[in-house]
């Protein structure tokens, strides 16, 4: 190291004098700008010679300068060299020492292990790691439940001064009669709930009651009058819409008329001939009639005969004249048609059943006139 200073002290010595004799070169050359401005060829003479010597000087110094350079150098490589191998035995000396604490603990685990023997270390680091997780869980659990306590007293704090106020002092007794009512309420629901159910169930038997009655008196018109062997018998069927009574919270039943032939079942919509639906018709307002009228005894029929050809007119005029029949020994049993149709009228006169008719026509002063006439004379007005 001493050696080292040594050397660059004397390389620092050598460059102060060259930057000396640089400084030198560079008054020379102003005295030389100066001489050849000034013309002067002796001085010149002079002057190039001090300055070929200067050159020479100067190549002097910049070989000495390289040389110092090269061994400053060599010098630095050496230094760093040095400190590398420093280090290594540095890091050599840790690592020795490194071993032999490890072997030290090697063997202290070794016992360790030895002395617990077949403790499951692994599974009891788990559990402790758990029951560390759980215990800082409870711990924050415990700080937000006395957080919460403490807000909890300021609200009972809070409330008990307001239940002090006029407005809440009476609370309890106001509280007591509103829970009367509620309770009342509750058992006049649960009361009005109990009489619905029954009455519903009232109503559903009645209905199913009703129809059964209905159909039966149905099927025996249809089968008394009806001369075709293509239906056997029309009813009544209905079907509860379950959409329909879920939204409006009752019961809505949507009602078809089917006809029978055997076991097969058929809407009558737009299957059926237009003296079947009029002779259908007919049957089912008496069926209504008889079932929900007491002692119903008038039949009225407004144009019947609309838009039937000559077939179905016989056939609804036969039909009339098997119910007038049936009907015969009820005393207060009537039967009033309304209609333009003469040969309908005339169909009915053939029957022992129809009496009279009347006849509504204009006199010359364009009144009505209302004339009742014998139904054997309804040949009369035909011819």
């Amino acid at each position: 190291m001493v050696r080292r200073s040594q050397k660059q002290n004397e390389g620092q010595e050598k460059i102060n004098a060259i930057k000396d004799k640089v400084k030198n070169i560079m008054t020379l050359e102003r005295e030389i700008k100066k001489y050849v401005d000034e013309g002067k060829d002796e001085y010149k003479e002079q002057k190039e010679a001090e300055l070929q010597e200067t050159n020479r000087k100067l190549y002097e110094a910049e070989t000495l300068r390289e040389k110092i350079n090269k061994e400053m150098a060599s010098i630095r490589q050496d230094i760093d060299t040095q400190k590398v191998q420093e280090r290594l035995l540095q890091d050599n000396l840790t690592f020795r020492k490194r071993s032999e604490q490890l072997k030290d603990v090697s063997k202290q685990r070794e016992a360790l292990l030895k002395e617990m023997g077949n403790m499951r270390v692994l599974e009891l680091r788990q559990q402790r790691k758990d029951l560390e997780d759980k215990l800082e869980e409870l711990k924050r659990k415990r700080s937000v439940a006395l957080g919460r306590q403490n807000g909890f007293k300021e609200e009972i704090l809070r409330c008990q001064k307001e239940l002090r106020e006029d407005q809440y002092r009476h609370a309890v007794d106001r509280f007591r009669d509103k829970m009367i009512v509620m309770r009342t309420t509750e058992l006049i629901n649960k009361d009005l709930d109990i009489y619905y159910k029954a009455l519903d169930q009232t109503i559903m038997k009645f209905h199913s009651k009703k129809m059964e009655e209905i159909n039966k008196i149905i099927r025996d018109l249809w089968r008394n009058t009806y001369r075709g062997q293509d239906i056997e018998y029309v009813e009544i069927r209905s079907d509860m819409d379950e959409s329909e009574s879920a939204k409006n919270k009752r019961r809505i039943y949507k009602y078809r008329v089917v006809m029978v032939k055997g076991d097969a079942a058929l809407d009558m919509r737009g299957r059926c001939s237009a003296g079947q639906k009029v002779l259908a018709s007919l049957i089912i307002r008496l069926a209504l009639a008889e079932t929900f009228c007491l002692n119903c005894g008038i039949l009225a029929l407004d144009e019947p005969t609309t838009n039937l050809d000559r077939e179905n007119i016989e056939s609804l005029a036969h039909a009339l004249i098997e119910i007038t029949k049936i009907r015969q020994k009820q005393r207060n049993f009537q039967l009033l048609i309304i209609t333009h149709d003469e040969d309908f009228v005339e169909l009915l006169g053939r029957s022992n059943y129809m009496q009279y008719f009347y006849r509504i026509k204009k006199n010359i002063e364009q009144c009505s006139e209302i004339t009742k006439c014998d139904i054997n004379s309804v040949n009369t007005y035909l011819h």
